[in-house]
């Protein structure tokens, strides 16, 4: 049984019902539910101001909600299990690390202290944690003399060290630079899989989302637009908000004009577009292509293709990345393709040259437009 199934069977061990949470009258919060498997990493992707951190601290009861309730291992939080042992099974690292005036060691020990814990096991649990977080060499330096990467490693250990059943996360990595970000990615990743910890992780990023989670859910104004692993919301966005998200770079508005076998032709911008499944004649669609899935060749090229999918087009900008070009084109309609430095070079392309694009009618995903 794999990682994914052994959650779906387990028991949530967070669940949240009907929450709503107000501000000044104005809803910023609206979920009607919501739940996390035990072990599961669920990430909450979307732009700011989504309610990503209103749900963190709503569900750690850090925020009062007008109406909902919350239940931890099937108990109603604050009726069957009070609110303070509660929060006991939980921990939470913030964007800024919240650390006290004092040396790293008592940093991480200030949750087994209150916990009373023996003085030798503080001992042994800090330095454990110290190691996994890869600061070890800090044990006695001053919080206040930490980089923001030291400082959310010493926030990191200090919420392990404890051992909570549940991990909350609310962007911790948006203010560091990208090599300190990615260390600090890799270092969670590994001690969440080890500790077997659930965690509920906020951010932004899409990538650092990809990277961590068993789920993910987009958020926007307050609601969660769509939640299911990694690659059905990358690839079936429900919406053309999630898919714009998610990195699908072209959307392409279009009115079904006669079916196929097996598929349908759109007509966008005066162009045919072949994809797949069953929409009726005369409706219109968002068509979604994510740009890894659109292939460059020469405008002379005879290469045969399988796409079913092939158009002229005018390169109109590119893009240089670090591993790779964003190449803009216009194809009649927009159209946004990645390709690789070498493929560039090769293909000599450049703004204003003519290319052929082509991508598969499968590579398609067709968002249906509710009806007004």
């Amino acid at each position: 049984m794999n990682r994914e199934q052994n959650i779906m069977r387990s028991f949530p061990i967070l669940e949240a019902r009907d929450l709503q949470v107000k501000r000044g009258g104005v809803p910023f919060l609206d979920v009607p539910s919501f739940q996390i498997g035990s072990g599961e990493i669920l990430s909450l992707i979307g732009p700011n101001g989504a309610g990503k951190t209103t749900l963190l601290l709503t569900l750690s009861h850090l925020t009062k909600r007008v109406s909902g309730e919350i239940l931890f291992h099937g108990k109603k939080v604050g009726s069957d299990f009070s609110i303070f042992e509660y929060r006991r099974h939980l921990a939470m690292v913030f964007q800024e690390p919240l650390l006290f005036d004092t040396t790293v060691f008592n940093n991480v020990a200030s949750g087994l202290k209150i916990r009373n814990m023996e003085k030798g096991e503080i001992r042994r649990t800090v330095l454990d944690h110290l190691d996994r977080f890869g600061i070890t060499q800090l044990i006695d330096r001053s919080a206040r003399t930490l980089s923001g990467g030291e400082a959310q490693r010493t926030s990191l250990a200090r919420a392990f060290a404890i051992k909570p059943e549940i991990l909350l996360l609310d962007e911790p990595f948006a203010a560091l630079d990208p090599p300190t970000r990615e260390s600090l990615v890799e270092d969670l990743d590994r001690a969440l899989r080890e500790s077997g910890t659930t965690a509920l992780f906020a951010t932004h990023d899409r990538m650092e989302a990809l990277r961590l989670s068993d789920h993910i859910a987009v958020m926007n104004q307050g609601r969660i637009i769509q939640i299911g692993p990694p690659e059905e919301v990358m690839n079936r966005p429900v919406d053309e908000f999630v898919a714009g998200f998610v990195g699908v770079e072209t959307i392409l508005s279009g009115k079904v004009i006669r079916k196929e076998e097996g598929g349908f032709i759109v007509s966008v911008s005066g162009k045919e577009i072949e994809t797949v499944g069953e929409v009726p004649t005369g409706e219109t669609v968002a068509l979604c292509i994510r740009p890894e899935n659109v292939t460059l060749s020469a405008s002379s090229s005879k290469e045969t293709t399988s796409a079913r999918n092939v158009f002229q087009g005018r390169i109109a900008k590119i893009l240089f990345l670090e591993f790779y070009g964003k190449v803009y084109l216009d194809c009649g309609f927009p159209l946004v393709a990645y390709i690789t430095r070498h493929s560039l070079e090769n293909l000599g392309l450049e703004e204003g040259k003519e290319v052929k694009a082509s991508f598969k009618a499968t590579a398609i995903h067709v968002v249906r437009r509710k009806a007004k």
